[in-house]
This record gives structure tokens, sequence and C-alpha cells, in this order.
């Protein structure tokens, strides 16, 4: 959603970059373009105000004029107020003192209540809750039917007392559905509200009547991301009709420009709750706007995919995996637990949404776009027409079981072997990793692994060429080294030799530049 404004603002920093100080007119000329890419993107205009008021004048101020990389500065403001137009902090549901907790959902038509009840009904049964959606959706046609079967697929009850399609009293099932909640043992009760085309005075005195009638915890606003402009007029008209305690934002995978989504917070003074950005039940989560802000600057999003991992992958099968890796060069990892770890990968959901998570990606946004998840399933495919033996050893594939397993997964005999190569590279890799060997190929560094294996390697080989065939001049020259190691552990991090501070002397190349 956030697309072309995370590309424009992306472009603006990128004229900053290698500048030692930024004047009045970088700092005038960054302003217009990040107003420019605000407004393309739909953001409301005073929001668009104040976000570049204050950006101008924070810019000039002294954090960025003694800055030493002041476009870094200016990247670093820039999130610190989409942060604050978004919203500040992570707000969490208020729950009642005495159970069940009443969360009543308000919107127009067609913004993805019912949809949403179920989403929501589906995150608070995954954190321990027994929540009940109330169908009070009376008018539209099948309003009930749907939340039902939205219902059935999170694995929730369900109360729908009256069948719907204009029969029935809304605020009487409101008010029943928390006696039931409490008979019962719910917890948190969801009510589904209908919604209209547009704000009008029947929809608003029904919304109010509802709210009165259950008093709910939370009223939650649930705005379509994909409205644009009009979702601040319906936000704030609902807001001084009826009142709400937080917004939903649906849809928000969709390819609008999504200014809606970075206009509704600053205008209403209400946080942006919860963001749904799929189709699935399970595409549902809590809004940060911290993170938000990170995605659009392209920054990544490495907290959300890191807790999205620890839902999907656990302990115990990391650790065992791990130590496949680590023992034997890694030869105890097969094809059956790269097809499980595949498989886990899948569960946490579409690949390029995952790829889109990690810093920088937004420059491969095309290829992360054309990535064919099918791609998957075809691997899957051939590792599952593998007989066990093969899977457990690939090394035994020939020519002959390379074309049996092609024809009894559908494919060309070439992607079976691709298939087996890039399986021998990624666990040499892996392994190599899995030993703190770091990447193949790359120097190694503090922090990153690699470092300390290689480079005993190449003393070990470097001292065997200095050996001399006179075992007593052999002996000197080991006795020398073993003192200049021991010399060299005694002055520090960086192996300085160790000195008296008072006769500590620069060296003269050193001289040279200090004057």
């Amino acid at each position: 959603m956030f697309d072309t404004l995370s590309d424009r603002l992306s472009a603006t920093f990128k004229n900053l970059r290698g500048k030692g100080r930024l004047s009045e007119a970088d700092i005038d000329a960054t302003a217009r373009e990040i107003r420019i890419a605000l407004l393309e993107a739909d953001v409301a205009l005073p929001v668009v105000r104040a976000f570049i008021a204050n950006i101008k004048e924070r810019a000039r101020g002294v954090e960025v004029s003694q800055a030493l990389n002041p476009a870094q500065q200016v990247v670093k403001i820039v999130n610190e107020e989409l942060v604050s137009i978004l919203g500040g902090e992570t707000r969490r549901l208020r729950f009642a003192k005495t159970a069940p907790t009443v969360i009543m959902l308000a919107g127009l038509q067609g913004a993805g209540k019912t949809t949403l009840a179920g989403k929501l009904g589906l995150w608070l049964k995954s954190q321990g809750h027994s929540p009940l959606l109330v169908a009070c959706d009376l008018q539209r046609p099948n309003a009930v039917n749907q939340l039902s079967v939205v219902a059935d697929r999170a694995g929730v009850a369900v109360y729908a007392p009256e069948p719907g399609n204009g029969v029935g009293d809304p605020v009487q099932v409101a008010k029943d559905s928390v006696e039931f909640a409490k008979a019962k043992v719910h917890d948190i009760v969801i009510v589904d509200t209908a919604g209209r085309l547009g704000i009008d005075e029947e929809l608003m005195r029904q919304a109010a009547d509802i709210r009165d009638a259950v008093s709910p915890d939370e009223i939650l606003f649930v705005v379509d991301a994909m409205i644009g402009q009009d979702a601040v007029n319906t936000a704030e008209a609902f807001r001084d009709g009826v009142g709400f305690d937080g917004v939903v934002l649906s849809k928000l995978d969709g390819d609008a420009r999504g200014g809606a989504a970075l206009s509704i917070a600053h205008v209403t003074g209400k946080q942006i709750m919860f963001a749904s950005n799929g189709e699935k039940l399970e595409d549902f989560d809590a809004f940060h706007p911290d993170r938000m802000a990170s995605r659009i600057l392209d920054m990544g999003d490495l907290l959300t995919l890191i807790e999205q991992a620890e839902k999907t992958f656990s302990q115990e099968e990391a650790a065992k995996m791990a130590s496949k890796l680590a023992s034997s060069k890694g030869k105890d990892f097969t094809l059956d637990d790269f097809l499980a770890q595949m498989e886990q990968v899948r569960k946490m959901g579409s690949i390029s949404k995952l790829l889109g998570m990690l810093p920088g990606m937004g420059q491969i946004k095309d290829q992360i776009n054309n990535i064919d998840e099918r791609d998957v399933d075809r691997t899957a495919a051939i590792i599952k027409s593998m007989t066990p033996k093969e899977r457990a050893e690939p090394t035994i594939i020939n020519g002959s079981r390379r074309a049996r397993i092609a024809k009894g997964s559908g494919v060309e005999v070439s992607a079976v072997k691709n298939l087996v190569e890039r399986f021998f590279e990624a666990r040499k890799m892996m392994s190599k990793m899995a030993q703190g060997g770091g990447m193949p190929g790359m120097p190694g560094m503090p922090g990153m692994g690699g470092g300390p294996g290689r480079q005993k390697k190449q003393v070990k080989q470097a001292k065997g060429k200095r050996k001399s065939g006179n075992p007593m001049k052999r002996k000197a020259e080991e006795q020398a080294a073993a003192a200049r190691r021991e010399q060299a552990a005694q002055g520090g991090a960086l192996g300085l030799p160790a000195q008296d501070d008072k006769n500590f002397e620069l060296p003269d190349e050193f001289k040279k530049f200090m004057g």
C-alpha cells in the first residue's frame, strides 16, 4: 500500500547522501519533495502541513547542524515524525475488570467488519481468551450467515438468535449476548454492528443504542484503508456521533495510496490499534506505529518477522536442526529436514511478504513481487517423489533416478538436478554458519563468525613456512614467537606491545600525520 510513498522518500534521501552539511536550500528542497510524496499518497492536507513544519524546524536545529552525517539525521527525524503521526506508541486493548469484556465494531458497509470480527476472534483465541461473536447486523442480506461461517473457520463461538435479512432487534440481541456470554463463560464479546453505504441518522442512532445497551469497553472503528480522504470525514462523523476508542485498518494489502492510514490517527486523535493485511483469517495483527514507519522508509520490520518465526518454529525443532547442521559438516541434515524447514517457512505466510520485511528490500521490490509462490510447491513435489533413502543420501541420485523423480513430480530432469545441487550448496553454507565459520567467501569480522577459524588456518600455514631444518635454530624461533605472543597479550585489545605510559611514543609513520 505504501510502495509509492516509500519509493519517493527513498529517492529524496538518496539526494542527501554524501553531503557534509545541509544548507537551507537542501532542507527546503527535501521538505518540498516529502510534501509532494505525502500529497501524492493521499495524506490529508492539515497532516502534511504539520508534518513538514515539524521536519523543517528540527532539520534547522542543532541535532542536524552538529551531526557527523546530516542526511542520516534527517532520515531519523522523518522516521520519528512518521511514528508520531501514526499514533506514537502501540495501544493495547483494555480489558474489563470483571468478564466479559465487550468490544463493539462500527463502520460503513463494505469496510470489512464481519470478516474482521472473525480475525479479531481468532487473534484473541490464540492469546488464551474465549471470544464470542455476536450477530447484530440484521439488515444486510446474509450478514448473520456470513458471521457464522467466519466464526466456524476461526474456531470461535457465535451468538445469532435472529435470522437477519431485516428481521430482529439488534439492540436486544446485543443486550442478551452479554448474559449469554456470562452463562457460557466467554470472557470477550465482539459485537458486529450494521453499516450503511454512507453516514445517515438511522445508522448513528442504531449504533448509539447498541453502545448504550451493552456499555462496551472498547469501540473500534473499522475503516477501509483504500477509500482515501473520505476515510477521515467518515471517522470524524463516527467520532462525533457515536464515539470510538481506536481504529482498525482493513485491506492494508491493497494497492491504494494509503494516505488515510497516515491521516486518521492525527486528525481524530484516536490511535490505530489493529491492521488487517490479507484475505486469510491469520492476516491480522496489532498495529505498531514504529514498525510501520520503518517499512515506509524501507528499513524493514525485523521485529514482526521474528514474532512470526517464533509463532511458527519451536525452539526444540530449531535446536535439533542446528545440531544436525553443526555435526559432521552438515551431512546429518537431509532433504527431509530441508522439506520440513521449507514447509515451516510457508506457514509464516507469503515469501514475498516475508522478504518485504527485510531492510533495503525496496530496491528489489519488482523481483520480490514477481516471486512465484508455486516454486515452493514444485520443490516439495520433487522431494516427495524421492525414496526415503534418496532423501537421506542425495549423493546416490544418478541419471536414471533423476528421470524417475522428474516423471513422478511432473518437472524436467534438469529441475531435479538443480534442486540437488542447490541443496548441497545451501547445506554447506548453513553448516559453515552453524559451526561459527561465517558466510563462505567473506573475511572474518567481529561478531559475524568466521574470523577465528580462518585466522588460525592462515597463521598455521605461515608458521609452517618459517620453520627451520636446524633443531636448535627452530627451538630459538619458537621461543621468540612465544615471547612475542605473550607481549602482545599484555598490550591490550589491539595487540600493541605493552609499554610504560610515560615513555610511550608514536611510531614515525604516525608522527608525520600528526605534524
